[in-house]
């Protein structure tokens, strides 16, 4: 369990971005998941078992989106770059655009031979990983402030979601998991160059505006929270690959 002291001395939103930058370097980009997927250590069986699994977590997260739009003011600054970011998951109009259309094209590479019915859901259970991770972030925007939840999409999601899934993209072009059949990655390297980017300056430019370090401080915990959540996330996909057996939480806890 990682223990942040409750008492905080941000003076600039640049403090706070990089305090969140710090955690995700240390417990997603060099947590187990991202470090074996880039030495290749997976197995084929591995790799398909994570392109099945974080089907799920896309595949809802248009409900995270949505959660954060129930949580903010109705007010255009708020839920603007929110539904900005929803329509990217609609391919701003284009059904070729579908985020959803996108990832399948990754995952009839990556599990070749999963059944995908017409709404581009595999027939294969869903681990309990994926599950708690989507209803972990539901749940934090459920409670949240409007602050709060423009820095949980912004600081503990956006931030570093472009970063990430360019790691996990280029992880995937890894040798030894594409032999005959080769991955398609678009799906990882289109969030990666432009969309996560995007979406992360649009919700900074809102939380550029709340600078009292009693407000970074709530930009902060937010955002470490989530954040935390989501590298707990790919921990825990870890162990389901593996076979391991749960490790403590990596979870954010009061000091």
């Amino acid at each position: 369990m990682v223990t942040l002291e409750t008492k905080t001395d941000f003076h600039t939103y640049d403090e706070v971005e990089a305090a969140v930058w710090k955690l995700v370097e240390e417990h997603i980009e060099n947590g187990r998941f991202l470090t074996a997927l880039g030495n290749g250590d997976f197995t084929a069986g591995q790799i398909a078992e994570f392109a099945l699994q974080y089907s799920y977590y896309s595949r809802n997260f248009p409900r995270v989106l949505g959660a954060a739009i129930a949580a903010v003011e109705p007010l255009d600054r708020w839920w603007v770059p929110l539904v900005d970011n929803l329509w990217d998951e609609a391919g701003r109009g284009n059904p070729k655009g579908f985020h959803s259309k996108m990832y399948r094209s990754f995952l009839e590479t990556a599990a070749p031979g999963v059944v995908i019915n017409d709404e581009h859901v595999p027939q294969h259970p869903v681990g309990e990983a994926a599950k708690r991770a989507v209803q972990a972030f539901i749940d934090f925007l459920g409670q949240a402030t409007t602050l709060q939840a423009m820095a949980a999409v912004g600081l503990g999601s956006e931030l570093f979601a472009g970063k990430v899934m360019g790691l996990i993209g280029q992880g995937l072009r890894h040798a030894n998991y594409n032999g005959e059949q080769r991955i398609n990655v678009g799906f990882w390297m289109a969030h990666a160059d432009t969309h996560e980017p995007r979406h992360y300056q649009l919700c900074k430019e809102v939380l550029l505006d709340f600078n009292e370090p009693e407000q970074l401080a709530e930009i902060y915990r937010a955002g470490a929270a989530v954040a935390l959540s989501e590298a707990q996330f790919y921990e825990e996909l870890y162990q389901e690959l593996t076979g391991l057996q749960g490790t403590d939480s990596i979870l954010l806890s009061r000091a």
